[in-house]
């Protein structure tokens, strides 16, 4: 454990706090944070996001960003949530860690994913994901039935170069899902429901 931990802590590590609204503070979680890099002897860098809305998380963006660079061996958080808002995003955003070898440690939780029991956490988490995924799926698919049920048209029209009808349910989730994972690359989280609702036809 010794070797893996000099290893890792040749580069910075960076810690990441966040509040939802203005009104309050990121005290308790620095306090805690800080001690935990202090005891470790890490360098690091400090990240801290006060929302201004629900849909952005500019400094998050910026951290996540900083990683793909190869800044950070490690990112630090005082508790899950206050890394992601959903079990999808946080699965999508650690995998991602995984993949790229940095480290992730959830303090609270006594989490940490670099790790060989992390690492069957994390498993377990991601198994978790994908049965939420399926379900979301499931409901998206019982949407389109409802609304075309009540008449409402889905899909884009058919156009000059249109000689068959064109499947609408398939484009529809497709187009949600690329809508979505774009917002996600700014930093904008929102479920695929909100997405399908809003997806205009194609012309």
């Amino acid at each position: 454990m010794e070797n893996n931990e000099t290893v890792t802590q040749t580069k910075k590590v960076a810690i990441y706090c966040r509040v939802s609204t203005n009104k309050q503070t990121n005290e308790n979680q620095l306090t805690k944070l800080l001690q935990y890099a202090t005891d470790k002897l890490y360098k690091f860098d400090l990240f801290e996001e006060i929302e201004s809305t629900r849909k952005t998380r500019p400094i998050k963006q910026d951290l996540l960003n900083r990683v793909r660079k190869g800044e950070y061996s490690t990112v630090i958080v005082f508790k899950l949530d206050r890394f992601a808002r959903s079990m999808s995003e946080l699965i999508n955003d650690v995998e991602e860690l995984v993949k790229r070898k940095v480290g992730f440690v959830s303090i609270s939780e006594n989490l940490d994913f670099s790790t060989a029991a992390g690492e069957l956490q994390f498993h377990i988490l991601s198994a978790f994901s994908q049965f939420e995924r399926s379900i979301i799926r499931d409901r998206t698919i019982e949407g389109i039935a409802r609304a075309k049920a009540k008449g409402k048209l889905l899909g884009r029209p058919k156009g000059r170069k249109d000689s068959n009808p064109r499947p609408t349910s398939g484009y529809i989730i497709r187009e949600a899902n690329k809508r979505k994972k774009l917002a996600e690359g700014n930093g904008v989280f929102q479920s695929v429901e909100s997405y399908i609702k809003n997806t205009p036809p194609n012309k």
